[in-house]
């Protein structure tokens, strides 16, 4: 019998392999899903139903859930441009601090089950039906201007550069890959960089031909992405132009629209 769970705490890292010590691949956000591959002491290892990632969290930081639960993942509402939410455990009157990004079940007047336990959101920002993506993206991504880079975060107080542009899409209806290198496998092909619009990816590549780094265009001449920080930087045919290093540190491979 296939078991699976949900991230019942604001954040929680899903590690490369069952140690503290061991690398952080990516953060699960309240409310993400996944199916249970193992369990070994106090690890289990997962696989993320929104992007296949595969990794190990903590056995004491995840709730039980239903399969019903996991196939209307992505179906409820997310939460939206808010440094916090809160949330009351109501079996306990625990508080949540919840984050931007976190998909929240099916709600009535404000409450909602996760596996057994039952919540009220005290937030209004709440993204029910997403915005238009063209017009919303720029507002969306530029929320996380300044967050410092983190590799494998996904939050408003660490993030890293594919980590961005997956958040970003979730909230406004589209689903992306975990990393840059599988992100630019979807969507299509903008030919040139002055046809590129609001939202368009641009990833770029290392000397061994490998995508490496990926960012959300605001237009065809600037692009927000993280390095070092989120920030917004001019692009050109050669790649990021970096304000704060005035030179190149990017080059440019290829740009896809999802």
């Amino acid at each position: 019998m296939i078991e699976y769970g949900a991230c019942n705490l604001s954040v929680i890292p899903l590690r490369t392999a069952a140690s503290d010590k061991s690398e952080i691949l990516t953060q699960l956000l309240f409310g993400d899903c996944f199916k249970i591959l193992e369990s070994a002491d106090k690890w289990v290892r997962i696989k993320t139903c929104q992007d296949e990632y595969e990794g190990w969290i903590d056995i004491k930081q995840f709730i039980s859930i239903k399969d019903c639960l996991v196939k209307g993942q992505g179906s409820g509402p997310i939460l939206g441009l808010r440094p916090f939410h809160e949330a009351i455990k109501l079996s306990s009157g625990e508080k949540l601090h919840l984050l931007a990004g976190s998909s929240i079940p099916e709600m009535t007047d404000s409450r909602f089950f996760l596996g057994t336990e039952e919540y009220q959101l005290n937030s209004e920002e709440v993204i029910s039906q997403p915005s238009d993506f063209k017009s919303s993206v720029a507002e969306y991504s530029q929320f996380y201007l300044s967050t410092p880079y983190l590799w494998g975060g996904r939050t408003l107080f660490g993030i890293d550069c594919s980590g961005l542009t997956q958040v970003v899409f979730k909230m406004l209806g589209k689903n992306l890959k975990r990393d840059a290198w599988q992100q630019a496998e979807q969507g299509e092909i903008v030919n040139f960089l002055q046809e590129a619009k609001p939202g368009d990816l641009a990833f770029f590549d290392n000397e061994d031909g490998h995508v490496i780094h990926v960012g959300i265009m605001l237009n065809d001449q600037r692009i927000i992405h993280a390095s070092g920080r989120v920030k917004i930087d001019p692009i050109d045919g050669q790649g990021i132009y970096s304000l704060d290093l005035k030179k190149h540190t990017h080059k440019l491979r290829i740009i896809k629209r999802i």
